[in-house]
């Protein structure tokens, strides 16, 4: 009969269901009701809420690997993963050690969320995203299909970001040591809106309400609530009235959400 390796130390709630061929390091614990699909391996120190459900082939708590010539990666070891209450993690996921996802949080087939990055509760990101290391996305973003958040990077709460935005840090390509000191990754504020296939270079700010148009380049930082459009971008005009995030009637969690 097929079997999964469990260490000794770990700790899983008695309603806890595991799939077949499962690897689950020392000293992870998993909360109550969750669902582990087949092939899932969670590293040592991985702890998982409630209610979460990881689907097949995903890896949780992987340490990050070094390039002798890699900028942005360490060789420290970073802290366990950690994973809040009602998340649902996709097939093929890679998580790292060094991440926390909040309640709530979905993270769709093939994704993968790099070390000390930070996902805030109710945030969805999509198929294929990858999110590089040291970011902070906030709470209530919605990030689509195959986007790339460079290292360094900060999303604040309901950003909305289209398929295939595609952002970096480091305005020196890779030549010269000077790149070592310039590495900065992009901002976007409250309620900011990239559109689909935009490209933001490094260290580019995008105001509260701000719009980059689809297939845009945003070489300079955005003002709050203006839509910028182009190659490069420029200013096109102010975001309607009616789109702006204050006029939406939403708030931070509805009353199933709080409960």
């Amino acid at each position: 009969m097929p079997t999964s390796t469990i260490a000794p130390s770990a700790r899983i709630s008695e309603d806890t269901t595991l799939g077949h061929y499962c690897v689950i390091g020392a000293d992870v614990q998993i909360g109550n009701g969750c669902q582990i699909g087949h092939h899932v391996v969670i590293h040592d120190g991985t702890v998982i809420g409630d209610f979460v459900r990881i689907d097949d082939h995903t890896t949780i708590g992987k340490q990050p690997m070094r390039a002798p010539n890699s900028a942005v990666t360490q060789d420290t070891l970073q802290p366990p993963a950690r994973i809040g209450s009602r998340c649902l993690i996709g097939a093929g996921v890679v998580l790292y050690a060094g991440c926390t996802l909040g309640e709530k949080v979905l993270v769709a087939d093939l994704a993968t969320i790099r070390e000390a990055v930070t996902v805030g509760a109710f945030t969805i990101v999509g198929r294929g995203v990858a999110i590089e290391n040291k970011c902070r996305i906030g709470r209530y973003c919605k990030l689509e299909t195959n986007v790339y958040v460079t290292a360094y990077s900060v999303l604040e709460d309901r950003v909305f970001v289209a398929p295939g935005v595609l952002t970096s840090n480091d305005n020196f390509m890779g030549r010269t040591e000077e790149r070592f000191k310039h590495f900065k990754g992009v901002t976007v504020q409250r309620g900011g809106r990239l559109g689909v296939g935009a490209v933001v270079l490094p260290g580019k700010e995008i105001g509260p309400d701000a719009v980059v148009a689809a297939g845009a380049v945003l070489t300079k930082d955005a003002p709050a609530q203006q839509i910028y459009a182009g190659v490069p971008a420029r200013p096109f005009r102010a975001v309607p009235e009616e789109q702006l995030l204050d006029n939406q009637g939403w708030e931070d969690a509805t009353a199933d959400e709080r409960g």
